[in-house]
């Protein structure tokens, strides 16, 4: 959520901020809002003076036996109370008003994003690795031998319908694999805490991360209320919902391999082929909880994690940073990670590392206490996939595909395979 103050010392700053995101000016209208906010609360605050005032006079009169006097004092308590419950309840309307149109704002880019409307403006900042040169035509992971057997379409279609896919055999144990092997490298070598938390989150949580209001449609609830989460990143942010942290236990690293849930709303028609897009899917999720001044080097720090999970796996990739118009909701900055797909010819979104600054946090309330003294400030808070492991496994499938169809598994994964180094083209880990 945006800062009120900013607002009002710079709108035009504000509305071309927005600008940027492809959102139309709204500062005059913020503010219209804030400003009969603070005439009610303004005029709550005088009645209750004068009620203040009456009342200390009312004995006077009564004492004095000045009995039109008091009538007159009495009657003009009741209405100055009345009058500062009725302000009162108008602030606090024009206060859920104020809240409801900033929670649908977007957060506004850092100066240094690229300006653009789409994925085609976004600007390539670091590759890594060069695509194997098949001497055949390479296939999509669903159309190799070995993977046939062990991924299950048709029967995930029965079960729960389009967008769900039922693992076995080898395959099922190379996704497990894969997850293993991220928490373990997240966690002894780039210091993340394990952790692992529920699916299923309050209103409120969706509310913190951004999530909600505006995009209900993207992830699903249960019928008494219940989220679940499409990432997460809802639960590990939130950890700090509503705390005042001190400034010395910050920063706070978390990860987590959860289950993850979207509607996919609005992709109707794209990816329908293959694990791609899921309904239901794994990931292994980052986030960092920090000081302002760090931030930045946070979430390079958490874009270099990702990376790493792909260099140890030899799967080549490029990082793109992503223009003003292509970032997600709650994002200042963000870092995609495609990962080479051969059978699509082409590099494909891997993991996404953002940081929000301090857009969330006002969400939840979330600040630290600094360690020097003075006022409790806003933390900051960053999210990543470190990665998401469906496509991980795709990514693994494709580019280790051999002509007949088996799969020959990256160096870094047998350690978690107990020592099997290929899925055979009939679908045995060997």
């Amino acid at each position: 959520m945006h800062d009120i103050r900013a607002i009002r010392e710079n709108p035009a700053a504000f509305d071309a901020a927005l600008s940027r995101r492809g959102v139309a000016p709204v500062s005059s209208d913020v503010l219209a809002i804030d400003e009969a906010r603070r005439a009610a609360i303004h005029a709550a605050e005088t009645a209750q003076a004068e009620q203040n005032k009456a009342s200390k006079e009312v004995g006077a009169a009564k004492g004095r036996g000045d009995e039109a006097e008091f009538e007159r004092l009495r009657a003009l308590v009741a209405a100055k109370k009345a009058e500062m419950a009725d302000m009162q309840a108008r602030a606090k309307a024009e206060d859920e008003r104020l809240t409801a149109l900033l929670m649908t704002l977007p957060n506004l880019p850092h100066d240094d994003v690229p300006d653009g409307t789409d994925e085609d403006d976004n600007v390539e900042t670091h590759r890594w690795g060069t695509p194997r040169a098949f001497d055949f035509a390479p296939r999509e992971h669903y159309d190799l031998a070995g993977v046939k057997p062990g991924m299950d379409f048709e029967t995930a279609a029965k079960l729960s319908g389009a967008r769900f896919v039922v693992l076995s055999g080898g395959v099922a144990r190379i996704h497990r694999a894969l997850a293993q092997f991220m928490l373990d490298t997240h966690v002894e070598e780039n210091g993340l805490s394990e952790t692992w938390t529920p699916v299923l989150v309050r209103e409120e949580m969706m509310l913190g991360t951004g999530q909600l209001p505006k995009f209900g449609e993207d992830s699903y609830q249960t019928t008494n209320g219940w989220w679940l989460i499409p990432t997460s990143e809802v639960t590990l942010t939130n950890i700090v919902n509503g705390l005042t942290v001190d400034e010395d236990t910050l920063p706070r690293r978390y990860v987590a391999h959860s289950q993850c849930f979207r509607s996919e709303a609005g992709s109707a028609g794209r990816d329908t082929a293959g694990m791609l897009r899921q309904h239901q899917f794994e990931k292994v999720e980052m986030v960092s909880v920090t000081h302002p001044d760090h931030s930045r080097a946070e979430l390079d720090r958490m874009t270099a994690c990702a990376q790493g999970i792909l260099e140890r796996l030899g799967l080549p990739y490029r990082t793109v940073s992503l223009c003003s118009g292509d970032m997600g909701f709650g994002a200042r900055r963000t870092h995609d990670i495609e990962v080479w797909l051969p059978g699509q010819n082409a590099y494909r979104e891997i993991s996404s590392v953002s940081v929000c600054d301090a857009f969330q946090a006002r969400r939840m309330n979330a600040r630290f206490k600094p360690s020097g003294g003075g006022k409790p400030e806003y933390v900051h808070t960053l999210n990543g996939s470190g990665l998401a492991v469906g496509r991980c496994l795709i990514a693994v499938l494709e580019n280790g595909q051999q002509e007949d169809g088996s799969v020959d598994l990256p160096e870094a994964l047998h350690p978690w395979l107990r020592g099997k180094t290929r899925l055979s083209a009939d679908g045995t880990l060997v």
